[in-house]
């Protein structure tokens, strides 16, 4: 009988061990710090993200450590101030917060540490399983510096402009801020330059500077234009009927189902035409401004901008339009760019030498071509009839495009002309101006060498 005793309290036991051993082999919680990445500085963000099986913790905790001192940032019993935890799904937990300067007064300059444990019961909750995962990073408290290196800055409304400047360190964001619009900076023999614009729809007394600013925050401006023009904006009516509609519409619509419009029948047009007018010419403004993301950092033209020989100029920029269908105003839109027309089915050249970025229907655009000429600037080439290169080509100054037409959102065959700085339209007339460019910029370059 004792035996059997012995062999039953040696079984329980074998059991007893076996459910031990297996409660421990359960995976630990999973850590992932999405932020702090480098840097932190009078701003800075904290997000950790923890998982574990039915997001069931025992302990979670986030510390600072930093010349030899640990301070609290989390702790799941809610001791340390200021953070959010959100549970992301049936296993994952998120905590945020602010751990610049700014929320955590104790932060010093210099390398820094977050630390984040996590724990979890293990199967039938006999053992606690834990992880520990950190991440170093640099605080910075000081300001970027930043200094204007060029002089004479002169600003029209709708136009553009280029400044040579110093930011150091040399891994800070710069560019030129105009109102809420920032214009990217791009390395030059050891300073920097930046083309930017005042739009035809900024007021004249928006703020315009220079600005540094590192990955904590941390950010240094100087102001340096010198004055800012007004210019003269046209107003004109289009009278729209029928028949172009009829024309221009269902095309449009064929190459736009982000519109998810069918073409209504003919004579029928006016409330796709508005659509096509209003709301596709804004997503187009959108496609384009997203070109300027991928300018070279290189400047890859030389000298003033063609305009297209011998040609009428039939529409300006900025020009403000009322749309007049049947007697009755039915849109108001604003042209930015120059409508410029000789003959039918002409050869449109590269204003300036570039690479493609598009050769395919661009909207309200048509057939239409979009080079790059590096540090922010390109050039577009509206409702051409066929392409004569394709995206990725280089071309020179001269060399043709394709020829005009009137595809797209156009009443007759001519070229829609524009210059991009940094992704906006800005007038043309500048970038033609043999003297603007001597001394915009040709200049400026050459006392930054």
């Amino acid at each position: 009988m004792l035996r059997a005793l012995v062999a039953i309290m040696v079984a329980i036991g074998l059991i007893t061990g076996a459910i031990y051993v297996a409660a421990g082999r359960g995976s630990p919680p999973r850590i992932t710090i999405g932020k702090p990445d480098k840097v932190v500085g009078q701003t800075g963000a904290l997000e950790v993200t923890a998982e574990a099986p039915n997001a069931r913790f025992t302990a979670l905790s986030v510390t600072l450590e930093q010349n030899g001192k640990t301070t609290p940032l989390f702790t799941l019993d809610g001791s340390a101030a200021a953070p959010v935890l959100t549970q992301v799904d049936n296993d994952h937990v998120r905590v945020t917060r602010d751990i610049g300067k700014r929320a955590v007064p104790d932060l010093q300059a210099g390398a820094a540490r977050i630390v984040v444990t996590a724990t979890r019961p293990s199967f039938l909750g006999l053992r606690q399983l834990s992880s520990t995962t950190s991440r170093d990073f640099q605080v910075r408290l000081d300001p970027p510096r930043v200094a204007v290196i060029s002089t004479h800055h002169y600003v029209n409304h709708g136009g553009s402009e280029m400044v040579v400047y110093r930011a150091t360190p040399p891994d800070v964001a710069s560019g030129v801020r105009v109102g809420n619009i920032e214009y990217r900076g791009f390395p030059f023999n050891g300073l920097n330059v930046a083309f930017f614009a005042l739009l035809w729809d900024q007021d004249l007394h928006t703020p315009i500077k220079v600005f540094a600013r590192d990955e904590g925050g941390n950010e240094a401006t100087a102001d340096f234009v010198d004055n800012v023009f007004p210019k003269p904006f046209k107003k004109s009516r289009i009278e729209i009927d029928d028949r172009f509609m009829d024309r221009v519409v269902p095309e449009i619509l064929e190459h736009a189902p982000e519109l998810k419009l069918t073409a209504p029948p003919a004579g029928e047009m006016a409330p796709a035409f508005l659509k096509v007018n209003g709301e596709l010419r804004r997503m187009n403004a959108d496609q384009i401004a997203a070109f300027a993301a991928k300018t070279a950092p290189t400047r890859l033209w030389e000298g003033p901008f063609v305009q297209l020989g011998n040609s009428q100029v039939e529409a300006r920029f900025a020009d403000q339009r009322t749309y007049v269908y049947k007697g009755q105003e039915i849109d108001h839109q604003v042209h930015l760019g120059f409508d410029l027309a000789v003959t039918t089915r002409i050869p449109v050249v590269a204003a300036n030498a570039g690479t493609v970025l598009n050769a395919s229907w661009l909207g309200i655009y048509g057939n239409c071509v979009v080079l790059d000429h590096g540090m922010g600037v390109q050039s577009l080439y509206g409702h051409l009839s066929s392409f004569d290169v394709k995206p990725g080509d280089t071309v020179t100054r001269g060399q043709t495009l394709g020829r005009s037409g009137m595809t797209g959102l156009a009443g007759g065959d001519h070229l829609h002309f524009t210059m991009l700085v940094g992704g906006r339209m800005v007038t043309p007339v500048e970038w033609w101006d043999q003297h603007w460019i001597a001394d915009r910029v040709e200049r400026k370059l050459k006392e930054a060498r």
